[in-house]
């Protein structure tokens, strides 16, 4: 006798229609304008095009865009995890508020959060009049666009290192220091392994938003050329003259830099996730019943 299986139906319509929606959209809100910037571009020809990415100012707005952005994603990876490690593990008064405050960078138009910090950071500012007798000068020195881009970084190493951290078992901890671990060994063996692609995400995402960044810089750079002038600024300067196929020149190649950093972040997830799953521990380490005796040995 024939039996019938009777699918649930779910929420969604059939693959088809939901991959055709989803294409259409990523073609539409993503694909398409990206092809229009490598098409602009391609109107230079390989010369002019090379020329207009690899002026010295140009380049000076490389070294700074870029140096800054990954110094503040790694600051960001190392206070972001602390941060989201606080949030987690400890009550304290005012937690909320603290949660809440993390967001800001989020909410907070970005043009808005540069005039503070430019305010902030001045010689005159709140905290910059304590600086400037040590001979630090934070606004409109590349020292400020590090503070900037680590302000707007922050918040994406938090809350991709929040939801991991607080689903990881506390079972495993213990069972670490019944092995005789310190909490320095627990943590660097057990804890952060599971925290790391979380942890690698956020700081990639923090970087990738940082190339960017306008708003909040320009207001506490000084962009002055060829010392505290971003690649964004000076994209939006191109536009500004009409120099519509430099600017996305200029764009482009950022754009391509970004994919590079993304596929390379991505590659190392996939090795990491590959090294620590139970298959890939099976076939090149010990076996998964042994995991946290083999992880603190």
């Amino acid at each position: 006798m024939t039996k019938f299986a009777f699918r649930k139906p779910g929420a969604l319509p059939g693959f088809g229609l939901t991959l055709g929606l989803t294409l259409t959209y990523l073609g539409l809100v993503v694909l398409i304008p990206l092809a229009m910037a490598f098409l602009k571009a391609a109107t230079l020809g390989p010369a002019p095009f090379f020329a207009a990415i690899a002026s010295p100012r140009v380049v000076a707005s490389y070294r700074l865009t870029i140096g800054a952005a990954a110094l503040g994603a790694v600051i960001n990876g190392a206070f972001g995890l602390l941060v989201a490690w606080v949030l987690v593990r400890y009550p304290f008064p005012g937690k909320r508020f603290v949660d809440a405050i993390v967001d800001l960078p989020f909410a907070l138009p970005t043009a808005v959060a540069g005039i503070a910090l430019a305010a902030v950071y001045s010689e005159h500012g709140w905290i910059g009049r304590w600086l400037a007798p040590l001979g630090l000068k934070v606004a409109f020195t590349p020292l400020g666009v590090l503070v900037a881009l680590t302000f707007i970084g922050l918040p994406f190493v938090v809350r991709t290192v929040e939801p991991v951290l607080a689903d990881f078992e506390r079972a495993q901890e213990e069972a670490a220091a019944c092995l005789g671990a310190s909490r320095a060994q627990t943590f660097v063996r057990v804890v952060l392994p599971a925290l790391v692609p979380a942890w690698s995400t956020g700081v990639a995402l923090a970087f990738a938003r940082a190339l960017g960044e306008y708003g909040s810089v320009i207001f506490i750079a000084g962009n002055i050329p060829m010392k505290s002038e971003v690649t964004s600024l000076i994209i939006i300067t191109k536009l500004e003259q009409y120099d519509y196929a430099g600017a996305t020149a200029l764009a482009t190649a950022m754009l391509v830099a970004s994919f590079l950093m993304l596929f390379a972040i991505n590659a190392l997830q996939w090795h990491w996730q590959r090294r620590t799953s139970p298959r890939g521990r099976r076939r090149s380490g010990p076996p998964a019943g042994t995991t946290i005796s083999g992880a603190l040995t």
